[in-house]
């Protein structure tokens, strides 16, 4: 079993213990309650001519990099996202493998402007109307963990809950179906979720398959200003950013340098 499987194994076990503690009426009644959205696509597209656009992530852990900042405050890290010139924060709520909470996404909006994220593994329309409720103004889809028609089911749930989706993928014929679903966020994850290895040549040779107006967004392996022109240049209209900023003594020093 790859670490992909495991984690969706874990997360079926998460989302039926939620809705046994905490019913859908309640989570939905709940949603219904929030603040308006604050729309992720439109603040990472970007115009010619202008910046690549930074999603920077909340990220205390992962598989493949074990502690990163394991006791940050993720509402200090996003005041420094917000300093540095974050277009958006993704916020990771994943608990057993990433650190993360969902109450994360309530500490976070109280202090910034910026959309968030809820960077989790959505299986269900529960975790759709639950990230409405805490908070969140889109999700991250994988298509990697989903079938054709589920990805479908939870974008226009999505859509329901008036959230962006962010439909990540790890190769062209993802990219495929998660265009085909309708996907107008498409992030390109340069990681193998299932390896770890990582591609940067990934978001350049998608990218020839994305209509313009599809908001493109390259996630992972990303360093340095460097990386982000070269996928600037590729065609993403935003990288998605974690580790390298997260590891920095000034999370908003090291944003800024990477926008320079």
């Amino acid at each position: 079993m790859n670490i992909l499987d495991k984690i969706l194994a874990v997360k079926r076990d998460e989302v039926a213990a939620a809705k046994a503690l905490r019913p859908m009426e309640q989570i939905e009644a709940a949603a219904h309650r929030a603040a308006p959205v604050r729309g992720l696509a439109s603040a990472l597209r970007r115009e010619a001519g202008q910046p690549v656009r930074v999603l920077a992530e909340i990220k205390r852990a992962s598989p493949s990099a074990g502690a990163i900042r394991a006791d940050a405050n993720p509402g200090d890290i996003a005041v420094e996202y917000d300093a540095g010139g974050a277009a958006a924060i993704s916020v990771l709520t994943d608990e057993q493998f990433f650190c993360g909470h969902l109450d994360f996404l309530a500490r976070v909006r109280t202090r910034v402007p910026q959309p968030l994220l809820r960077k989790d593994f959505i299986i269900d329309r529960y975790q759709v109307a639950e990230a409405r409720a805490a908070g969140a103004d889109a999700i991250l889809l994988i298509v990697a963990a989903l079938d054709a028609s589920h990805l479908a089911d939870l974008l226009a749930t999505a859509s329901l809950y008036q959230l962006d989706a962010l439909v990540e993928v790890h190769d062209a014929a993802e990219a495929e179906v998660a265009l085909a679903a309708g996907a107008s966020l498409l992030g390109v994850n340069h990681r193998d979720l299932k390896t770890f290895t990582i591609d940067m040549t990934l978001t350049e040779q998608i990218a020839k398959r994305v209509p313009p107006s599809v908001v493109l967004v390259g996630e992972s392996g990303i360093k340095t200003a460097a990386d982000v022109r070269r996928l600037g240049d590729a065609g993403a209209h935003a990288v998605l950013v974690g580790e390298t900023l997260m590891r920095a003594k000034s999370p908003a020093a090291a944003l800024r340098e990477l926008l320079a």
